[in-house]
Order: structure tokens, then C-alpha cells, then sequence
């Protein structure tokens, strides 16, 4: 498999530079009680939103008899995080979570966080790359477990793109040439959906197109998430969606499935996770799509669309076994087998551990993409991540803001808007901002 890219970049030397982390007084190594005096294993609380997630859960307490896990799935992006952040403050937050890499700046400098650097820290080490490692570990301590990364993937359906003549998009130009060749076509089919209820999305764009929508200046923020990248790529979109190129629908809503399985929508802004999804929510479009790299302005590139880690909240008395725990499902085949492999839920992320890599490309029924091989795809994409990219210290806020605002006043505005909270936001924690 290709090397991990060196441009994973996120605000984990800042955090330190920064001193944040010394103030985090809730993210000590935790009070273990791990060794259950009666003999009955240690249990467990682990909270995620992601796929495959119970049928890993199911594999680990099927053979590990020391230590079992009670699974329950919360909702992803805002929703989710607040859940664990109460739970947290009310001291009865989960043992593991799934912890975005955009969130591990924030969750830590917020005393949300065990330092995992004594029962985790060799394994971040040993397993996963350096660029990897660096999204996880600052300030001289580890504070979650890396899981998949997540460039950009572009996929399309072939059968669809024959039928109305178009050819894969590889820039951003083609890509609304074809998006208007297929409107002047059939008036009630497009070529994608941009939703505008996905930050993450339009921060993956940004990142593509060279926008930092954090930096540091010495021990100062500097937010640009209104940069001229960002802007670019917002009034691209604003005009797709004005002269009636893309739809607009919210995503994983039953208007957006529906679109794509009557064949109203030829392709999907994605990453190499969205092909589970697809699997299980389009099953008769079985053999119909393929995967490209994301379109670009004119050089190769991509941004990173998601990737997650796990970690171990604050107030946990389990800590050494949810390291073990958090070993596993990182590290170990049979995991990812078993994440693969739910029958309802299934996961298709690339796993940050190159080894991991090759047993999901095994594991992974490619027969959907009519034999692709999806992983080695997406593998080739993380080379192409633009470096220089930092998440924020209010990152969560700042997606709020440009949901919401985008919502509105289209992307534009929601760039604007999350330039506003950028900065008011590193204020009000009482960090500098620079000049």
C-alpha cells in the first residue's frame, strides 16, 4: 500500500505551542478499576455513530472473555459530540467514543479526554504513520487511537454517464460542463447533490482547493476560514446551485436516496467510507458505479472528508481495558473483517493502519463496483492530500455557524459566517488571535 501522506496537518503542534493542554485538568490517565476483584470481566461503555460498529462489538465479546462491551449508537456530527461533552460534565459518559480528527484538538484542550500515553501510546507508535500519529498525539502526550483516513473519492454511475455522453470529470471546469450537458439533456436528472447541511463537505473542498481555515502565528490563531481558497470554492458552488446544476438535498435524506436510485443523481462527493453506505442503501444499483479521484483545479488533489479515532472520556475507571479494546479494533484483522462484514451497517473506511488496509481490500466485496478495487483508489488519494491544513479549537462551533448560514445565504455566507465564529470563538476562550 502507498505510505500515508505527509499532509495530514492539524492543530496538534499548535495545541502545545499554545500551552491548551495544560489546562486540561480533566485529562489525567483516569482512575482504573479495571481488575474485577468478583471474576466477572470488566464491562465497557462504547458510543459511536459509525458503520460496522455492533458487528465489531459482537466479534470482540464473542473472544475476549476478560473484558465485554456495551455498544450503543449515537448520532454523528453535532448531536453526537454534545451527547458526549454532557455526558462528560454529568459523569456518565461513555468509556470509548468515536472522536473525529477535527474534534481531538477541541475534546482535549477541553479536559474531555484521558491521556492515552501510557496504555496507547506505543501502539500509535508502531501502527500508524507519522503524518497519522501527529493528528492524535500533541503536546507530548496521546490522547486517542487513529482509525481510517479519508481523502476525497468521487463516484459515479458508468451506466448513466454512457447513456447521456459524459466522460469522468477530472477538473472542476468539466465537471460543470457536464453537469450542464446532463440538465440540457433531461431537465430532471443532475449530475451530483451538494447538500448545503455538510460543513465537513465544504471544508473537505476548501482543503482540495489550498484553503487553511486555521493557522498559528507564533502562540496566536489566525482563522481563514473565509480565505481566498474557501471563497472560491463557495462561489463555485453558490452558482452551481443558482443556475440549477446540482441539487440541494439534505444528505442521507430519503430525497437524496431516492434521487439516486430512480437515477436523478449520476454521481456522489464522497470519500472511500461513502461506498458502504451506497451498498446498503442502493442495493439493486449493484454494478452500476465506480469510484474516480475527486475532480480538481487543475492539479491533483484532495482534501481529507472525515477520518476518526477512538478515545477514552473522562471519568473512565476502565482505562487499561479500554486501551485494549481500542488496540483491537484498530489493529487487528478480525475487526476489520467483522466491521466489513455487518449485515446492516457495514463500514468500507480505509483504515489508518497500512496493514488494515490490505485486509479490508480482501474483505471488501468489490463485485457493487463491478470489481474495482476500491482501497487501492483510495489509498493512491491520500498522497494526494494538500498539506498545510490545522483544525480549529472551536471547530464544532464553527461547522454550526456555516451550516446554518449556508442554509441561508448559500455557501458564501457560510464561509462568512464561519469565519465570524472562528474568531469570536478563539476570543472567548481567552486565546490570542492575531493581529
Amino acid at each position: 500500500m502507498p505510505r500515508t501522506s505527509r499532509s495530514f496537518r492539524t492543530a496538534a503542534t499548535t495545541l502545545a505551542a499554545l500551552g491548551l493542554l495544560a489546562t486540561a485538568c480533566g485529562g489525567g490517565e483516569g482512575d482504573s478499576a479495571d481488575s474485577a476483584s468478583d471474576g466477572k470481566p470488566v464491562t465497557l461503555t462504547y458510543w459511536t455513530w459509525t458503520g460496522g460498529a455492533k458487528a465489531t462489538v459482537d466479534e470482540f465479546n464473542r473472544t475476549h472473555k476478560d473484558i465485554q462491551v456495551k455498544f450503543t449508537e449515537i448520532p454523528g456530527g453535532a448531536e453526537g459530540y454534545g451527547k458526549l461533552a454532557n455526558g462528560v460534565k454529568a459523569g456518565n459518559a461513555p468509556d470509548v467514543a468515536t472522536i473525529e480528527y477535527q474534534m481531538v484538538p477541541e475534546f482535549a484542550s477541553q479536559g474531555y479526554l484521558v491521556d492515552l500515553t501510557k496504555p496507547a501510546g506505543d501502539t500509535v507508535k508502531e501502527k500508524f504513520p507519522k503524518a497519522i500519529q501527529d493528528l492524535v498525539t500533541f503536546g507530548g502526550k496521546t490522547w486517542t487511537v487513529p482509525f481510517d483516513a479519508a481523502p476525497q473519492v468521487y463516484y459515479y454511475r458508468t451506466d448513466l454517464f454512457e447513456k447521456y455522453g459524459i466522460e469522468v470529470p477530472k477538473t472542476w471546469d468539466e465537471f460543470r460542463a457536464a453537469a450542464e450537458k446532463v440538465k440540457k439533456a433531461d431537465k430532471n436528472v443532475r449530475l451530483a447533490n451538494m447538500t448545503k447541511a455538510d460543513p465537513a463537505l465544504l471544508a473537505a473542498l476548501s482543503w482540495q482547493a489550498g484553503g487553511k481555515w486555521f493557522s498559528t502565528q507564533g502562540d496566536a490563531w489566525k482563522p481563514g476560514v473565509d480565505d481566498a481558497a474557501s471563497k472560491k470554492v463557495a462561489a463555485y458552488w453558490d452558482d452551481m446551485v443558482k443556475n440549477d446544476l446540482v441539487q440541494t438535498y439534505t444528505g442521507w435524506s430519503p430525497e437524496e436516496t431516492k434521487a439516486r436510485v430512480e437515477g436523478k443523481t449520476l454521481s456522489v462527493l464522497g470519500a472511500s467510507w461513502s461506498a458502504a453506505g451506497m451498498k446498503t442503501n442502493l442495493p439493486d444499483l449493484k454494478g452500476k458505479w465506480a469510484a474516480a479521484p475527486m475532480p480538481h483545479w487543475g492539479t491533483p488533489a484532495s482534501g481529507n472528508y472525515g477520518g476518526s479515532s477512538y478515545g477514552v472520556l473522562k471519568g473512565s475507571k476502565n482505562v487499561e481495558a479500554a486501551a485494549e479494546f481500542i488496540k483491537w479494533i484498530t489493529t487487528n484483522g478480525d475487526a476489520v473483517e467483522a466491521r466489513l462484514s455487518d449485515p446492516t451497517k457495514p463500514s468500507s473506511a480505509l483504515p489508518a493502519n497500512p496493514e488494515m488496509r490490505a485486509v479490508a481490500a480482501a474483505k471488501f466485496d468489490t463485485a457493487y463496483f463491478n470489481g474495482q478495487d476500491l482501497y487501492k483508489l483510495a489509498s493512491e488519494q491520500v498522497d494526494t492530500i494538500v498539506p498545510g491544513w490545522t483544525w480549529g479549537p472551536n471547530q464544532m462551533d464553527v461547522y454550526t455557524a456555516i451550516q446554518d448560514a449556508s442554509a441561508k445565504s448559500g455557501f458564501t455566507g457560510g464561509v462568512a459566517a464561519g469565519q465570524a465564529k472562528a474568531t469570536s470563538g478563539i476570543q472567548e476562550r481567552g486565546l490570542k488571535l492575531a493581529e
